[in-house]
């Protein structure tokens, strides 16, 4: 590339260097010397007066660019690549261009980038959205409790042990001192409860509370004795079982689920089934709706601690709207891949933006948009990003409205939401904000007996 620095002119070709005044006849050669060649004429390339050796390449002809220097670059133009990239470095990028991965896709002439791990649709596919986050370090969200590794804790169990144990003793059930006992633990106090029990009797505490009991009181019972993890995976394998498959289920178990919590299910269930939930749930989904669930058990959605980024979140915003109300028909997966993908506060920053750039809840797109199951699912992951709360109470409410009750997901959304007190006080918040009326009598009117008390008593009444 040529410069202007420093006021330097270069002089024109063939001009004496500076300080030399020039010579007598000079710019004419003198009459060639005896045993030289003949002089070329002024201005001519010198003639090629060796034979080209054995291993070198031909002299070039005047004015074709040489081997070891590029052709003149245009006055401003960036520096030609004049060295090839070396094994293991990626290709020199355009002069300006930005570094690859920060500021958008790649481009098309370096090649599209390697998958994402675990997303499990062949071919790989581009990635939906073109703004890339540059790669920075953030830390895990830790995983919830009762979904990490085992704790030791320092609570002794015996007492609560005891006590189920004679609940269930002689003739008969004592329903209301096991509904004491269990339905006000934390999930690593039923666990130490579970494991004293057998410890004590030589008894699993599940099969002796199965043997006695039954109904939706049952299942409430063993919900909590399972905990949230097991119980999880006990669903999802219930779920995919048989004709049918309850997608209501595996849409609340695994929408919105950290990673450290989805890959704690999907190791749980692999030791349990001894195969895959990927693999169970390509036997039982298809088409897009697959796809979609297979991206959420990629288990690679952006960290809590990931910062919200607003060129990110502008162009998430213009790219749902592209996909749906701005043209005719939907790009299902696009709007999949970015709820799949990004943190809550992530998805917050997008619903909000979203209303205010085009004056329409995002959740109110997404009914008008879609359908089914991939509808259900795609708001769960909205509504777990901007109100965790308000989605559980309308999750809660969609199990009773309407004729009859939704005992079986009646009883998991309340155990569910029951291992955290404080979640639990938010819920009932949203539930009178939203219906007008007590959560807790709105079950009170949808239940009866041992059942209706475990379901008030997991919601601290």
């Amino acid at each position: 590339m040529a410069y202007n620095q420093g006021g330097y002119q270069q002089p024109p070709y063939g001009a004496p260097p500076p300080g030399h005044s020039p010579q007598p006849g000079y710019g004419q050669y003198p009459p060639p010397q005896q045993g030289y060649p003949p002089q070329q004429p002024y201005g001519a390339p010198p003639p090629n007066q060796y034979p080209p050796q054995q291993g070198y390449p031909p002299q070039q002809p005047y004015g074709a660019p040489q081997g070891q220097y590029p052709p003149q670059q245009p006055y401003g133009a960036p520096p030609p690549n004049q060295y090839p990239p070396q094994q293991g470095y990626p290709p020199q990028q355009p002069y300006g261009a930005p570094p690859p991965g920060q500021y958008g896709a790649p481009q098309p002439q370096y090649g599209a980038p390697s998958p994402q791990p675990g997303y499990g649709a062949p071919p790989p596919q581009q990635p939906y959205s073109t703004y890339t986050q540059p790669q920075v370090f953030t830390p895990p969200t830790p995983a919830t409790l009762g979904y990490g590794p085992p704790q030791q804790i320092a609570w002794d169990g015996t007492a609560d042990a005891e006590a189920c144990k004679k609940a269930m003793k002689g003739f008969g059930t004592d329903e209301k001192l096991l509904i004491r006992t269990l339905a006000t633990k934390d999930p690593l106090q039923v666990n130490v409860i579970r494991d004293t029990y057998y410890q004590r009797h030589r008894k699993h505490l599940l099969t002796e509370v199965q043997g006695e009991v039954s109904g939706w009181f049952e299942e409430g019972l063993c919900a909590i004795i399972r905990g949230p993890l097991m119980q999880d995976v006990y669903l999802l394998h219930k779920a995919m079982s048989g004709p049918g498959t309850k997608e209501s289920v595996l849409t609340d178990i695994l929408m919105g689920r950290s990673n450290a919590d989805m890959r704690a299910i999907k190791d749980l269930y692999q030791r349990t089934y001894h195969r895959s939930l990927e693999h169970d749930v390509k036997s039982d989904l298809s088409m897009k709706t697959e796809r979609h669930f297979l991206m959420v058990l990629a288990a690679n959605r952006n960290e809590d601690s990931a910062p919200v980024v607003p060129q990110q979140i502008d162009q998430d915003v213009s790219e749902i709207y592209k996909a749906t109300e701005g043209r005719h028909g939907t790009d299902e997966l696009l709007v999949c891949s970015i709820l799949s993908q990004r943190s809550d506060a992530q998805i917050s920053a997008i619903a909000h933006t979203y209303k205010q750039k085009f004056t329409k809840p995002l959740d109110a797109v997404i009914i008008m948009e879609f359908s089914g199951h991939m509808e259900a699912a795609l708001l769960q992951q909205l509504r777990t990003g901007t109100d965790k709360a308000m989605r559980d109470a309308m999750l809660l409410e969609d199990a009773m409205a309407g004729a009859g009750t939704k005992d079986h997901l009646l009883v998991n959304r309340v155990v569910r939401v029951h291992w955290d007190r404080n979640h639990m006080q938010q819920v009932k918040g949203a539930y009178q904000h939203k219906y007008r009326t007590s959560l807790v009598q709105r079950i009170k009117g949808e239940t009866s007996g041992d059942y209706e008390r475990l379901m008030v008593a997991c919601l601290g009444e």
